[in-house]
């Protein structure tokens, strides 16, 4: 049928949540897309909450909530995009939190691309041929935001191509393959600690996001949450690719019937309030 909004995020130039002056910026002009296409474009979802005392992110978990809680199974949902993200659903309540985990595919990204050249590695099929390296995994494991309890969000301006290097340096003569298996093991281990300690009743984890399609990442999750059944999104009829752009759709619709948008348990602001602006067609 007929296209009654969209709901257009943008595209991030800076997010900066922290006081005394947070903001955030996208670009993409809502008003030339309502302008163009001759439908209502809501937009700009990230400052109301953060007027509102909020990160501005994580957006997602609510529509996660509408969609995929469970009256009787404890769930997490966790998104691997360059930086690996859940949000925690137990059983017959709301989301109780939404965080980083840390890297998702950034780091093993950034490795094919110095490496290969290649942007990614397709299907997680380069790191298979490689083995962990256990002292460049325990040093990488070091890093003190594993410790950071929860809401807690990092970025790939932390986890960069110069952060592996650094870490490199006390680890030579590694092979490539070895690496990227390293950097593999490294995402599965980080997302499942987080999950063991900060949602330890979890029964099932619901993965969206690119890494969604790495195999050995997967198997990685399942061989490190034994108790857990890891599976994709599409097993609950969600593509895993189309989950953010749905969300913000669902998002869109929220904001034109008047209902919020945000989950003060996920952004930290001090209550509910509906999101974005709305540019009539």
């Amino acid at each position: 049928g007929a296209v009654t909004a969209i709901g257009s995020h943008g595209q991030t130039l800076r997010h900066q949540p922290r006081p005394p002056a947070p903001f955030t910026l996208q670009i993409g002009d809502p008003n030339l897309i309502a302008q163009h296409t001759g439908i209502t474009t809501v937009a700009d979802f990230r400052r109301r909450d953060m007027a509102a005392g909020g990160q501005g992110a994580p957006l997602v978990p609510r529509f996660h909530q509408a969609l995929f809680a469970h009256e009787k199974r404890n769930r997490v949902i966790l998104n691997i995009g360059g930086i690996a993200n859940v949000t925690v659903l137990p059983a017959g309540q709301g989301v109780v939190a939404a965080f980083d985990t840390g890297p998702g595919n950034c780091l093993m990204d950034g490795w094919s691309r110095l490496q290969r050249n290649l942007p990614f590695d397709e299907d997680g099929a380069w790191a298979a041929t490689g083995q962990v390296a256990q002292p460049l995994l325990e040093r990488l494991l070091q890093d003190p935001f594993y410790d950071t309890p929860p809401p807690r969000s990092t970025g790939t301006e932390h986890f960069s191509p110069a952060y592996l290097e650094e870490r490199l340096e006390a680890c030579p003569g590694l092979a490539p393959e070895d690496v990227q298996a390293t950097l593999l093991a490294l995402t599965a281990q980080t997302v499942a600690g987080a999950i063991r300690r900060w949602a330890p009743a979890t029964e099932d984890v619901l993965v969206c996001g690119g890494g969604r399609h790495n195999r050995p990442l997967m198997d990685a999750l399942a061989d490190a949450l034994p108790a857990t059944e890891v599976k994709g999104t599409e097993s609950e009829g969600v593509d895993p690719d189309w989950m953010e752009a749905m969300a913000f759709a669902w998002l869109a619709a929220a904001t034109l019937a008047g209902e919020p948008g945000n989950l003060p348990a996920a952004t930290g602001a001090r209550h509910e309030v509906v999101l974005g602006a709305i540019h009539p067609a």
